[in-house]
């Protein structure tokens, strides 16, 4: 009897501890009802805050994968601020073929105007060329071999005879009266644009000569120059064609420089020179 009242004893303790727990743990997930005022209504909880997908979604990469993929056609999203439009897709030029230029044509080198002949601006007229003393094939009867070269000096025409009784003529001026001369030489140099150093009786007649000038288009000796044996003469051209055809020089011969460079091509060194 005395064990069944201590078993009941302590089923009573374990209930009454036991009760104010469970009842704590149910409060946890009951809501306590609402309470209503005579004058006030139950207003309706507020919505909750609605989080779009989209909006929590990254930008995919510089709007195309963004065209491709996303809702937004074409535009870069960013947050806070308007949607941008992807600029039009603008094609690179077309490569062009380089136009490649035409050969150049080798052009033999202009003489300057005073070289020619032909008068600077500012200086006066020159006597004109007379045409017969232009370079042309002409009959040859003499006696010369061809390759020879014969100075006419009377006449003024120095002849390349070519044989077959023919010969190249070209006009020439000839020296002075008291310088022409008359024999037989041979072409010992040749020079082209030759320097030019006056001999010592030159600068005794004419002391306002440079002691030396340089080859070229002022230089008196011309384009070319063919120097007759041992002699101070020469075979050359000359800037004034105009003297072509007169007693002009102190005994060299002179030709136009267009007719010096073209008999300079056809002669060698040992040419027979015969003056007459």
């Amino acid at each position: 009897m005395k064990r069944m009242y201590l078993a009941l004893l302590a089923s009573a303790c374990w209930l009454g501890l036991g009760f104010p727990h469970a009842a704590a743990n149910e409060a946890e997930f009951v809501t306590d009802p609402v309470v209503l005022h005579p004058d006030q209504s139950a207003a309706p909880p507020a919505p909750a805050p609605v989080r779009l997908a989209s909006a929590d979604r990254p930008n995919m990469g510089g709007g195309f994968i963004e065209f491709l993929f996303g809702d937004r056609q074409g535009q870069d999203y960013q947050e806070g601020q308007p949607y941008r439009q992807q600029p039009a897709y603008q094609p690179l030029p077309s490569y062009q073929q380089p136009s490649y230029r035409q050969p150049m044509v080798y052009q033999a080198p202009m003489m300057p105007p005073q070289a020619m002949g032909q008068p600077m601006m500012g200086e006066p007229a020159r006597p004109a060329f007379d045409p017969k003393y232009e370079k042309q094939l002409v009959e040859y009867d003499g006696k010369e071999h061809a390759g020879t070269i014969v100075i006419d000096t009377p006449n003024k025409f120095l002849y390349l005879v070519e044989g077959n009784g023919k010969a190249l003529r070209y006009g020439i001026g000839v020296g002075r009266p008291g310088f022409a001369w008359s024999g037989i030489k041979t072409i010992s140099a040749k020079k082209e644009w030759p320097d030019w150093t006056p001999p010592a009786e030159m600068l005794q007649r004419r002391p306002d000569l440079p002691r030396h000038m340089e080859g070229g288009p002022q230089n008196p000796l011309g384009a070319r120059a063919m120097y007759l044996g041992s002699t101070l003469y020469r075979i050359h051209g000359s800037n004034e064609p105009w003297t072509i055809g007169t007693n002009v020089s102190s005994g060299c011969i002179r030709m136009r420089n267009e007719d010096v460079i073209d008999l300079y091509g056809r002669v060698n060194v040992g040419t027979k020179v015969v003056v007459i």
